[in-house]
């Protein structure tokens, strides 16, 4: 039940990017990149504060306690955001969002095979190597198709 539960608020979670993405797009189109993203940012912050001050439990390790590499994954989002917030302007948010997922696939099939950045090696496989070529497919579709919707607009 728990990783059926997990699955889905994984799908959630991915719903909930691509809204923010096209939302953003929007806005980085009236307000600019920068400021689209810094009220990604400080919007998140707030509440993640929120959640911290109100449900977060006490841990014996801090921010300050652990390795530094590891405080480097908080810089991934900016690039993800900027990208994105572009991205979805001039590639629709279809496109944009199947292109996340593709280079999310990709890393994350290369941190499992090398178990990269602490994490328990799962080698590649048939069954992961087609999973990645069906991405890579499902991309080339929804790219050729929204060139396709363009081009009969005009």
């Amino acid at each position: 039940m728990t990783l059926i539960l997990m699955v889905i608020l994984a799908i959630i979670g991915g719903a909930t990017l691509s809204v923010q993405a096209a939302l953003n797009g929007r806005l980085g189109g009236n307000v600019g990149v920068f400021k689209s993203a810094f009220l990604t940012f400080s919007v998140g912050a707030v509440v993640t504060s929120l959640l911290i001050f109100f449900f977060e439990p006490n841990h014996t390790v801090t921010l300050m306690d652990v390795p530094k590499w590891q405080l480097l994954g908080a810089l991934c989002g900016v690039p993800y955001i900027v990208i994105m917030v572009v991205a979805v302007q001039r590639i629709g948010t279809a496109v944009a969002t199947v292109a996340v997922i593709f280079g999310q696939l990709c890393m994350s099939v290369l941190i499992d095979n090398f178990g990269w950045l602490g994490n328990e090696a799962i080698h590649l496989s048939g069954s992961r190597i087609s999973a990645l070529v069906c991405l890579a497919i499902a991309l080339y579709f929804i790219h050729s198709s929204s060139k396709s919707v363009a081009q009969n607009a005009q």
